[in-house]
């Protein structure tokens, strides 16, 4: 490469995975001796990893590979991630692009960027862009990052511990962009999560494709026989020393039932806050997407967290115009998230994914209507939240502090429950000795996203 440091630069769209996949190759680009830069006007190399869940995600990915290619028009432009590799040709297609790398290729993305530059430097003609892209039967094998050290987080660090889905919710691309579900080796996850600890990381966010699918392969198998799935990892987890708390990304109801929800409330490193994908609260849409539960087992999940814990937090994600979805149907979802009362629900307009079962189904819920409902749901919505945080007034809950505001005064961070919470400290010098720092607090009212709260040693 020369004597002079090659500089990369990342734009990273769509999930939390992706997210970690990213920082993976950073640090193995810095291992070889790569310069990682923001000024994204001056890289020699770029890599857009891309997200494809939605078409909006589509577009966003082409887009910023032509606003990369534009910056310096004699970079190296890569393309990974999920859109590279489902729409290969297309992305392949885009003026300027090198390089497109499919999933569970992404660690070899250094090789095939220091053979390019190896090229270049003997003048050697590139024939058009180089692409790489297994296919989904293919997609086995779990494809280990090693350990990755942070996720521009002082405070936090995520851990993939799964890739790949199995459940072709009828949709859903996901499945088809990123393979057959497959659970990372839990020493991998072990090790990594101890030396995260090492450097002070005091919360461990579990993240992966289907997190819930996690330990679900036939193969594999846990050295205690009464547990099983997530719950394999996350008694691991919770058996090594020390100060710190385990949160869980997105599960699916899908996998996850109310005797496994029960088992997990036994770890008292687990946040009392879970991420269940509702989708709908139509028993007819939710058969129609291919999600194997209904209303009732739903609820009977959401029984059991709160019965153990009443303001333990539940946020979601619901779809609106899903192909068929008629007036009821829509009231039956907005009826499950005033029942449930998430403390946070992300509602998404139901986009059309070819090669989908719903993209060829009939009844297609015109833009206007599929816009009104998603209005109405977010105002449902943060009615539902601001109830939720009403009944949280009063109680006592471990908080991860994470920021201080020298205007206000104020430092805060989430509770175990996933509130985002404010405390007033006496100087700059109280808020920064605070920071990352796991303390008892009580919750006094409602303020601005959360609440305010006041030290319980006070």
């Amino acid at each position: 490469m020369g004597n002079t440091k090659k500089k990369i630069a990342f734009y990273t769209l769509g999930c939390k995975v992706n997210q970690y996949e990213t920082q993976g190759l950073k640090e193995n680009f810095i291992k070889r001796g790569f310069e990682i830069t923001d000024e994204f006007e001056h890289a020699d190399i770029y890599v857009v990893n891309t997200c494809t869940v939605t078409s909006l995600a589509d577009r966003k990915s082409r887009q910023y590979i032509r606003r990369m290619k534009r910056q310096n028009p004699g970079s190296i432009v890569a393309v990974i991630g999920c859109y590279a590799q489902v729409n290969p040709e297309e992305a392949a297609a885009i003026d300027g692009v090198d390089l497109v790398i499919g999933n569970n290729e992404k660690n070899a993305l250094p090789d095939h960027i220091e053979k390019l530059l190896q090229d270049r430097q003997i003048k050697k003609e590139q024939e058009g862009p180089y692409i790489h892209i297994l296919p989904r039967e293919e997609l086995k094998e779990y494809e280990e990052s090693g350990i990755i050290t942070s996720m521009e987080s002082r405070t936090r660090a995520y851990i993939k511990i799964q890739d790949g889905c199995n459940q072709f919710c009828s949709y859903c691309i996901i499945p088809y962009a990123r393979g057959a579900a497959r659970s990372r080796a839990s020493q991998d996850i072990i090790r990594e999560a101890k030396s995260l600890l090492e450097k002070g990381f005091k919360e461990l966010v579990l993240t992966g494709i289907n997190t819930a699918l996690y330990g679900s392969e036939e193969d594999f198998r846990s050295e205690e026989k009464d547990v099983y799935g997530i719950e394999i990892i996350v008694k691991q987890l919770n058996d090594l020393p020390g100060d710190f708390r385990i949160r869980l990304s997105s599960l699916e109801p899908t996998v996850i039932n109310a005797s496994l929800a029960e088992r997990l409330l036994k770890y008292d490193k687990l946040c009392h806050h879970m991420h269940l994908s509702l989708q709908s609260g139509s028993d007819r849409i939710l058969k129609a997407m291919n999600r194997h539960y209904g209303r009732k087992e739903y609820l009977e999940i959401v029984e059991v967290l709160r019965k153990a814990d009443a303001g333990y937090g539940l946020t979601t994600d619901v779809i609106v115009g899903f192909p068929g979805e008629r007036e009821k149907d829509f009231k039956d979802s907005a009826d499950m998230v005033k029942r449930v009362g998430f403390l946070k629900t992300h509602v998404f307009p139901y986009s059309k994914r070819p090669g989908t079962k719903a993209a060829e189904m009939r009844e297609q819920v015109d833009p206007q209507t599929k816009k009104a409902r998603s209005a109405e749901l977010i105002r449902i919505a943060e009615e539902s939240s601001r109830d939720f945080l009403k009944g949280t007034i009063g109680d006592r809950r471990k908080v991860l502090f994470e920021e201080y505001d020298d205007t206000s005064g104020m430092v805060s961070g989430f509770s175990d429950n996933y509130i985002k919470v404010y405390c007033q400290v006496d100087d700059e010098k109280h808020g920064q000795c605070l920071l990352n720092t796991l303390k008892e607090v009580n919750f006094s009212a409602i303020y601005l996203d959360g609440v305010r709260g006041t030290f319980c040693d006070k």
